[in-house]
């Protein structure tokens, strides 16, 4: 089987496991907002998933296809999908899949979160960039700038909500922190 594939559902499957180990929820977005970002998540799955689904415009290739490429993707899909279970295991029991303000919310500054505000972004968005980049179509840069927009969206809802709820202590976070890539955004 591909190992991107494999490498995906693994990580499906230990989000799955963990999903129930999370504190009860005080307030949450509305379901509507939650498609907003889930729904570009979706979309950039099936492009990059489905072949021959999305038309021959989409599957040309971006460079002149190299070995150096694939191995380089897989070795980012691994990273990204690690350093995003770190952080999902970091945050523990703080963990929603939506925007939620949890009871007995806790901010988490250390870990991968010292790096960035939303490490769990960080690791997908480099494991869709590794995937795309291994893929070399068209559809896979879609995909990539489809999966930041739905994240760009949710974190700016996220850090909305985490400074009603921490006030001065989340804004000195965000001071000293970056919210995506380090020394980049």
């Amino acid at each position: 089987m591909n190992p991107f594939i494999l490498s995906w559902i693994a990580w499906l499957l230990i989000w799955l496991l963990l999903w129930a180990w999370s504190k009860r929820t005080r307030r949450h977005e509305s379901s509507g907002s939650w498609s907003l970002h889930m729904l570009p998540l979706m979309i950039a799955a099936v492009l990059l998933s489905a072949h021959h689904l999305v038309g021959h415009v989409l599957e040309g290739a971006v460079v002149p296809y190299r070995h150096l490429f694939y191995t380089v993707g897989l070795a980012l899909t691994w990273a990204g999908l690690a350093f995003a279970v770190w952080a999902r295991l970091y945050i523990g029991r703080n963990w929603s899949a939506s925007v939620q303000v949890k009871v007995g919310h806790e901010l988490v500054r250390s870990g991968p979160y010292r790096f960035v505000r939303h490490p769990i972004y960080t690791g997908l968005l480099f494991a869709f960039l590794g995937s795309a980049l291994a893929m070399d179509q068209w559809r896979g840069v879609v995909a990539v700038v489809i999966v930041l927009a739905g994240f760009v969206y949710k974190l700016r809802l996220e850090e909305r909500w985490m400074i009603e709820t921490f006030g001065d202590d989340y804004r000195d976070y965000r001071r000293r922190t970056y919210t995506l890539v380090p020394f980049v955004f």
